[in-house]
């Protein structure tokens, strides 16, 4: 099981989107994924549409006991190989700017019983996904406690690159006080118009600071995103031409994901389906694709 935070300390920048490409892309793969809504927005939770719980991530935060853990997860709306560990509002009420240890890792504790939930017949996650908000407080922290990698999300924006910037040293401070297994995995630029003169320099700007951390795939700003989240549907199942070269994108980001985890104390997944690429795939390089929508 990977278990990888994904977070920027920047509101808006599509962390809930790369978590829910990541889940598209394992889906397409047929790895069960457990996605954990820490986001007191719930965007997730929303779009992956599960079934009523009787509890939720907040009761998890606060009791992690295997009972609570079990009630509080639930099928998604996509597949059965992709759960979600529901959000709530409430979690806005537990996100103290200056938590204990004991409360920071509750959440690693809860994701270690995991295993002992399944049915004799159940295949294990093979991967955790944490929806984190845009704060420092005890949630984003409890996720970066309890994670093997953490992920950066970033729009090639001044703003929101200050805000990966200061990701990146909570990540780095989690790693040496707290998480020695912490690996940085890298940054995600998102929503990128390709013949921006502004979003290039701040892709530079980025690689500048973060060297080869900067994840070669970069995500196209398209409207199909929002479509398929809207209609509560993977990305790889929106069957349009922007959709499609988002898909490829997320594909790439996730075999990335893998590897670069791989090189830590964790061993990469052997995945089902280990082709990055379909021949009915768009070419990310080709002008002509990068403006279709």
């Amino acid at each position: 099981m990977q278990t990888v935070a994904v977070l920027s300390l920047k509101g808006g920048v599509g962390k809930t989107t790369v978590v829910l490409g990541l889940a598209s892309a394992a889906l397409r793969r047929g790895a069960r994924t457990l996605v954990v809504d820490l986001d007191p927005q719930c965007n997730a939770t929303a779009t992956l549409d599960p079934a009523d719980t009787e509890a939720t991530l907040a009761d998890v935060l606060e009791t992690p006991r295997p009972s609570v853990l079990r009630a509080a997860i639930a099928p998604s709306g996509w597949s059965d190989e992709v759960d979600v560990m529901v959000g709530s509002e409430e979690l806005e009420s537990l996100n103290d700017p200056d938590p204990g240890q004991r409360r920071l890792e509750k959440l690693g504790r809860a994701l270690a019983e995991l295993g002992s939930l399944l049915a004799e017949d159940e295949l294990p996650y093979q991967m955790v996904l944490m929806d984190c908000p845009p704060s420092l407080g005890r949630l984003t922290r409890s996720a970066l406690v309890a994670a093997q990698g953490a992920l950066l999300v970033t729009e090639p924006t001044l703003y929101a690159v200050s805000g990966a910037q200061r990701a990146f040293e909570a990540v780095e401070h989690t790693r040496r006080e707290q998480n020695p297994n912490l690996v940085p995995l890298g940054v995600v630029v998102n929503k990128v118009r390709t013949h921006s003169y502004e979003h290039q320099f701040r892709i530079a700007e980025l690689r500048e600071s973060f060297g080869s951390l900067v994840m070669p795939v970069a995500l196209p700003d398209r409207l199909a995103v929002q479509q398929a989240q809207g209609a509560c549907m993977p990305i790889h199942q929106w069957h349009t031409p922007g959709a499609r070269e988002v898909s490829l994108a997320f594909n790439l980001l996730l075999a990335r994901v893998l590897r670069t985890g791989g090189r830590g104390r964790h061993q990469a997944i052997a995945w089902p389906d280990d082709d990055d690429t379909d021949s009915t795939d768009p070419d990310p390089t080709d002008p002509a694709q990068r403006a279709a929508d």
